[in-house]
């Protein structure tokens, strides 16, 4: 009697069929995401020097205010070369996201229940909204905040001093004394710069991940409200670490980060209320019951 049993080596080649698909089709997204970044990435180099100067505008108005020349240096031949790359791979990603997103989800949708994808579509697109949201509240409000503060710092130890002593300050131009110019290099106004863009941006990403954790079930609209004052902890942490020591940028950024933990908190009571709704139609739940 002939064996019609499946070979082992056959069995095996058959359970790794799929995941050879799987990994050919992850291979096939991955070099459409690349191939996007790289044509985003030639594009932007392009515009990577006006993109560099709307970047520093805040600090090109704060020397003009002070009277100070405006103008950034750099040390080294390839510094500004290599700047401009960094703005443009920046600039290159933003612009190949939305098809660096769109490859990822049909790699990952086919995975998923309808109610999921219906549920994860629209963080995929308020992520990015926030975190352009931060970036801009960043670069036309803390960054000016900021710069003010670290160019202005050099008079304000001479001013302190002329008012505790009694003295006439006099600003550094008029004195007699050794002056201190700011000449900011190209590489460090830009880093400055983009801690400052990207700090904000993922700060704003705040009711993104606490109401995916909340769909998630693993955090909940009144363990949220419960910590709120570890929160505060937290968040006045947060604003003395990516702030100057300047009291009104730190208000400012605790109001708005404290402002996002409430809006999350009622975005995560609103994620528990749609799925009591839902289990209570499907009869899982009773009416004064809920998770």
């Amino acid at each position: 009697m002939s064996d019609t049993s499946t070979p082992p080596e056959e069995e095996l080649d058959d359970s790794a069929a799929p995941l050879v698909e799987h990994l050919a089709e992850l291979r096939t997204r991955l070099i459409r995401s690349v191939m996007a970044f790289v044509v985003c990435f030639v594009l932007m180099f392009i515009i990577a020097e006006d993109a560099y100067n709307f970047i520093l505008e805040p600090l090109r108005g704060i020397l003009e205010s002070r009277g100070l020349p405006t103008q950034i240096v750099y040390n080294a031949p390839q510094e500004y070369f290599f700047v401009l790359v960094r703005v443009a791979m920046i600039l290159g990603f933003a612009a190949s996201f939305p098809i660096i997103a769109h490859q990822l989800w049909r790699f990952v949708a086919p995975g998923l229940y309808k109610s999921e994808k219906n549920a994860f579509l629209p963080f995929l697109f308020a992520s990015p909204f926030l975190f352009a949201l931060g970036a801009s509240f960043a670069h036309f409000v803390v960054t000016p905040l900021a710069m003010n503060f670290f160019i202005g710092f050099s008079d304000v130890i001479p001013a302190m001093t002329a008012f505790l002593t009694g003295q006439e300050y006099l600003p550094s131009a008029e004195s007699d004394e050794l002056q201190t110019v700011f000449l900011g290099t190209a590489k460090d106004s830009l880093d400055l710069s983009l801690k400052f863009i990207f700090a904000f941006g993922l700060c704003f990403q705040l009711p993104v991940v606490l109401t995916l954790m909340g769909k998630a079930g693993l955090v909940s609209a009144e363990g949220l409200g419960n910590v709120r004052k570890w929160a505060v902890v937290g968040i006045l942490t947060l604003a003395a670490l990516v702030t100057p020591p300047d009291v009104i940028t730190q208000v400012i950024l605790f109001v708005v980060v404290y402002g996002l933990y409430e809006i999350s908190i009622q975005l995560v009571r609103w994620v528990e209320h749609s799925r009591n709704k839902r289990l209570r139609e499907e009869g899982i739940l009773g009416e004064d019951e809920t998770l």
